[in-house]
């Protein structure tokens, strides 16, 4: 029985890896989906002064208190730079990476380093409009898309805003995989490429878009359990 601990994306909470963490139980394995300080179902406690590293804080006590160990750690989009920042804070408890169409930052880079596009525009929330959200889920299926949409939240805006403190985990040898994500604009092919360069990482492809865990879940699941 593996212990693997899925860390989300911007906008989203642990409800998207749903679909993923149960099939993972279905397995065997223990599957943990926490939604990120000021995220999800917590997107009421946003407030100033949560960061990457405020999150990354979370979830490497998560691993304490859990007394997980060998831990499969999976990031997706911006939650692979929480993903990274946690494998720094906790080293000793960490057996794998997997960086699913994932943000991986280097020391002292922002988000807008990396991502180009326009500023995207928000609700008074922090939410996506309806038109950036359409965008965001286009190509899931409608029913698919109107569940999560009801669903989407903003984001602190500390974690795209503040370069990312990650003074050690790019001079460390790390057991990696990345999945990419074809249809996915962001973070895109080169960006990731980075990573499996960086690592020697696996390197696997899936014909989807940005949000694998709902458009690919049993694919998704396979690749993450293959490593």
């Amino acid at each position: 029985m593996t212990a693997f601990v899925l860390v989300h994306g911007a906008y989203q909470g642990g409800w998207i890896w749903g679909p993923v963490a149960r099939r993972l139980r279905a397995e065997g394995h223990d599957a943990y989906a926490p939604s990120l300080d000021g995220c999800g179902e917590r997107s009421e406690q946003d407030r100033p002064g949560i960061t990457v590293e405020s999150q990354a804080d979370e979830i490497a006590e998560l691993l304490f208190y859990e007394d997980l160990r060998d831990v499969v750690l999976v990031g997706t989009s911006s939650g692979g730079m929480v993903a990274a920042r946690t494998a720094e804070l906790a080293r000793d408890r960490i057996a794998r990476l997997v960086f699913v169409d994932a943000l991986v930052l280097k020391h002292g880079e922002t988000s807008a380093d990396v991502l180009q596009r326009p500023r995207t525009p928000a609700t008074a929330t922090g939410r996506p409009t309806a038109e950036h959200l359409a965008r965001l889920l286009a190509g899931l299926p409608a029913e698919t898309a109107a569940w999560a949409g009801e669903r989407f939240r903003g984001r602190p805006i500390g974690t795209v805003t503040q370069p990312v403190v990650l003074e050690s985990f790019w001079d460390q040898e790390w057991d990696v995989s990345v999945i990419w994500c074809q249809r996915a604009q962001n973070p895109g092919e080169a960006h990731q490429r980075r990573t499996e360069e960086a690592f020697g990482a696996r390197w696997h492809e899936l014909d989807t878009g940005h949000y694998p865990m709902l458009s690919e879940p049993d694919a998704l699941t396979q690749l993450i359990l293959k490593g």
